[in-house]
């Protein structure tokens, strides 16, 4: 059987995949990757048969792992990449960071136009030559560079290439620069948008979301009217559609501007597309919450609140419900003296069809707990996905759950608490329910993270393989230590430590992703400042603070193994564990991407082991060993799985920011000034809930300075509620 294969012309997808290393790279992806995938034919494939084998497969490639991988001739591996990015498959941080260094070390890297995007971000910019950088750019910001979450030092320098691109930073931006930059906008300053090229819109447009003063500098581009769209008053439907969920960031104060007739007529459109799933509920109840603001003055608004709760607007009907102007006749104070109960019983599902602000919703659940005194029967459940959040779990416990789908539904809706979900599932549980793999896929594998201990013990081995690859980095500590246990005994008798290490991964990492970088968040900015080395504080931390993940020996065991460590798992240990670990057990747990803690030697856990370590080691690492200086960037570290505590922006202009869930209303918290020993993430992160107050006292000197809003509670009520990793 040949090893070799042929060389492909530009735009194929993907040549013979009949040579051993190629065949063993998916056949144990596919054993890895669940059951749901197709067996590869015995004695490979030709090369059209190849091109339909990795569309029906491409579950299997996004199961890809590096450990194979690396034994790919170059041929192999270069037309595994291109057919990655061909399909478009979906790969994670984990799996593009050593995928990037396979690439560099075979040469690769000079493709970078037949590459995957996501792929880019990953690559050594340092060897970006002069000639083609503006394409890898260009190329680059078409990724998701919230990938680089766990790489803060890989996200500045591909800011810095990107304007090095450009000549060097200048203002403003052209079209032409803005065509470069692409999602690399996102990471932009508000001064920077303000002055931009118009066209700077189309980058906004590729944002995940837009931080406190970005969309304060959104409103003042629009107010400007040198947008495509013209200046408030003139705008019309058309218009507003074209910015898509840029329209959801319009301020109360442009929306007294634009036409009435204009603005209904959006609102209407907007409604619509929220009720067909076009338009995230988030994004449609911060519009509504907008333009309802902007409407609160007017004459109407002033007379219906002067009447105080009768109904003025006339009893809310059926054929009410179906209007997509409803919430614009009827506030929350006449939906409560409107709504009859008889009503609400028959048309929950097209009420709640509305992106209903929080207090309407908390309307509609008294007036639930009215019609339901004893616990919302087990159909209406189903129709309640974006009120969950909104009961205690002592409400929950009244509920009948004898379904894997009443559970899938309510837990699956990013609404749900994560505290919830112990609540769901024993009622679940209750009813001889059972935990299965494909359950935790269906509800989203996190969920494991708020499961109660019994409920992670009487999970059976087999489930945990059922369930993938889940991302448990939001877990609590006590969580943490089941899971790796658990995960452990599930895979222990695992054939090979290769395939060992992929299915053992996701249990091995330390929970402190959400505060990766976060000793100071004021309200969009994030700062990360060095740990003091051989800092005294340690010592108490790890004796007050029940950390969890992979133990030492698991570790050192992974390093003589030679797995080679991808750099966004490492970035994720346990921090006190890691450091523990010497120069040599790294460099043997990071293999062939040992070159990647210079990516991330900003990351707290990255600094912490450094500051344990000589710097002459370090150096010899290929480590810069330069007094480290803050990290500061526009928006709080990313994950896959962001906790529903997550903390949330201050909007100071009305807007409501990034609400948490579905349904749910933000939280304001920021902090004003940085732990003076730069270890509040580790603090906070370690922390289960209801010993933060025991730790502040513990640690006396490092007090808690915070910063709150008027509507704020006490700063440790605060970070026991959204802090809780």
């Amino acid at each position: 059987m040949s090893r070799t294969l042929r060389r492909l012309p530009m735009g194929s997808r993907m040549g013979t995949l009949a040579s051993p290393g190629l065949a063993l790279l998916l056949s144990l992806t596919a054993h890895c990757s669940g059951p749901q995938t197709k067996d590869l034919p015995k004695g490979g494939l030709n090369a059209s048969e190849a091109n339909t084998w990795v569309r029906d497969n491409t579950s299997l490639l996004q199961n890809f792992w590096c450990l194979p991988a690396s034994q790919l001739p170059r041929e192999q591996l270069s037309s595994l990449i291109r057919s990655l990015a061909s399909q478009r498959v979906a790969l994670k941080a984990w799996q593009l960071s050593c995928l990037a260094n396979l690439a560099a070390r075979l040469g690769l890297q000079d493709d970078f136009q037949f590459h995957p995007p996501n792929l880019l971000l990953f690559y050594n910019l340092s060897q970006v030559g002069d000639t083609n950088c503006r394409a890898f750019i260009h190329r680059a910001a078409q990724g998701d560079t919230e990938l680089l979450a766990n790489l803060p030092n890989q996200r500045v320098a591909l800011q810095r290439t990107a304007l090095a691109c450009l000549g060097g930073p200048h203002l403003p931006l052209s079209a032409s620069d803005l065509w470069l930059l692409g999602v690399l906008v996102c990471d932009m300053e508000a001064p920077q948008i303000v002055t931009a090229d118009p066209s700077v819109l189309k980058n906004l447009l590729r944002c995940p979301g837009l931080t406190v003063m970005q969309t304060a500098a959104l409103n003042t581009l629009l107010a400007n009217g040198k947008t495509q769209i013209g200046p408030p008053g003139s705008w019309n439907l058309e218009g507003l559609q074209a910015l898509g969920p840029l329209a959801t960031y319009i301020s109360p104060h442009l929306w007294e501007k634009v036409q009435e007739a204009v603005g209904l007529d959006f609102f209407r459109s907007v409604v619509a597309a929220c009720r067909a799933g076009q338009l995230s509920r988030h994004d449609a109840r911060r519009f509504v919450t907008n333009f309802l603001e902007s409407k609160a003055n007017s004459v109407s608004s002033r007379s219906k609140r002067r009447t105080g709760r009768s109904c003025v607007r006339g009893n809310i009907t059926a054929a009410t419900l179906h209007d997509d102007l409803f919430l614009v006749h009827y506030d929350c104070t006449q939906l409560e003296s409107c709504l009859g109960t008889r009503v609400l019983r028959a048309n929950l599902d097209p009420l709640l069809q509305h992106p209903l602000p929080a207090e309407c919703q908390h309307v509609v659940k008294t007036k639930l707990a009215q019609i339901y005194p004893h616990g919302i029967p087990e159909d209406q459940l189903h129709l309640i996905p974006s009120l969950v959040y909104l009961y205690s779990l002592a409400e929950i416990g009244q509920w009948n759950i004898t379904s894997g789908d009443t559970v899938m539904i309510l837990l699956a809706s990013d609404a749900a608490l994560d505290n919830q979900t112990e609540a769901v599932l024993q009622r679940f549980l209750d009813h001889n329910g059972k935990v299965t793999g494909a359950l935790l896929v269906a509800i989203g594998s996190s969920r494991l993270c708020w499961m109660s201990i019994e409920q992670i013990q009487i999970i059976q081995p087999s489930e945990f393989r059922l369930a993938g690859a889940p991302d448990v980095s939001p877990c609590p500590q006590s969580r943490k230590d089941v899971l790796f246990a658990k995960a452990h005994e599930a895979f222990r008798n695992t054939s090979n430590v290769g395939e060992y290490y992929y299915l053992i991964r996701p249990y091995l990492g330390e929970p402190c992703t959400v505060l990766l970088c976060l000793s100071l968040i004021y309200p969009s900015f994030t700062l990360c400042v060095t740990p003091p080395p051989a800092s005294p504080l340690l010592p108490r931390l790890s004796s007050l603070l029940p950390l969890g993940g992979a133990p030492l020996e698991e570790l050192q065991y992974l390093a003589q193994a030679n797995i080679s460590m991808d750099i966004d798992t490492f970035t994720n240990l346990n921090p006190l564990t890691l450091k523990s670990m010497g120069v040599d057990s790294v460099r043997s747990l990071l293999g062939q991407n040992v070159g990647d803690l210079q990516k991330a030697r900003n990351h707290p856990n990255v600094i912490l082991w450094m500051h344990s370590h000589n710097m002459s080691d370090l150096s010899e690492m290929g480590l810069d060993t330069s007094p480290t200086l803050p990290y500061v960037t526009n928006r709080p570290p990313n994950t896959a799985y962001p906790p529903s505590s997550l903390i949330q922006s201050s909007d100071l202009s009305g807007n409501d920011g990034v609400s948490h869930a579905s349904g749910s209303p933000p939280v304001h918290l920021s902090l004003a000034v940085a732990l003076p020993s730069s270890l509040l993430w580790l603090l906070l992160c370690q922390l289960p809930s209801g010993q933060m107050a025991t730790a502040h006292r513990t640690l006396g000197l490092w007090p808690l300075p915070m910063a709150l809003t008027h509507d704020s509670q006490t700063p440790e009520h605060q970070i026991q509620e959204n802090w809780s990793c």
